[in-house]
């Protein structure tokens, strides 16, 4: 019926990737959705740090102040404003969340490249260290377009 069609070529024995193109895709635009926020949520964190050891101040929301003024939103002395809430706490608590969300994205990506555990510990690595996470980003945004473009046969099909 179909003899002018040459055969099929044969089906690898193990495929490069471990997901389809669009599997990739969404992992990939996850990963660098949560990248961003992570590294911007780390560079408050570390700037809250600065200001909570280095110079005895947080962040205050709401409250008044020793002086009797009303306080918004403003570094002030610990324990120097009255009926405000300290957001130095939830920084650290909504950083960590995030970051969490941060190492399953990263761990699905890694999982669909099948990548070794080095990439892994890079993009772990990534939501720890100030700046890094824009950095490790872009490598591995890079990286993966430039594998799946190399090996446009080795994605699974469904």
């Amino acid at each position: 019926m179909h003899d002018d069609l040459p055969p099929a070529p044969p089906r690898p024995r193990q495929r490069r990737f471990g997901g389809t193109a669009a599997q990739i895709q969404g992992s990939l635009t996850f990963y660098k959705a949560f990248a961003f926020i992570t590294g911007i949520m780390l560079l408050i964190l570390v700037a809250k740090m600065i200001m909570d050891y280095g110079f005895g101040y947080e962040l205050y929301a709401g409250g008044t102040t020793a002086d009797g003024a009303e306080n918004t939103l403003g570094f002030h002395p610990k324990d120097s404003v009255v009926d405000g809430t300290g957001i130095s706490y939830w920084i650290a608590v909504i950083h960590g969340w995030i970051y969490v969300v941060y190492i399953v994205a990263g761990f699905r990506l890694w999982y669909l490249m099948n990548w070794k555990v080095g990439r892994l510990v890079t993009i772990v690595l990534g939501g720890v260290v100030p700046f890094l996470s824009f950095v490790v980003e872009r490598k591995i945004a890079r990286e993966v377009r430039v594998d799946m473009e190399s090996n446009p046969e080795a994605v699974r099909r469904y």
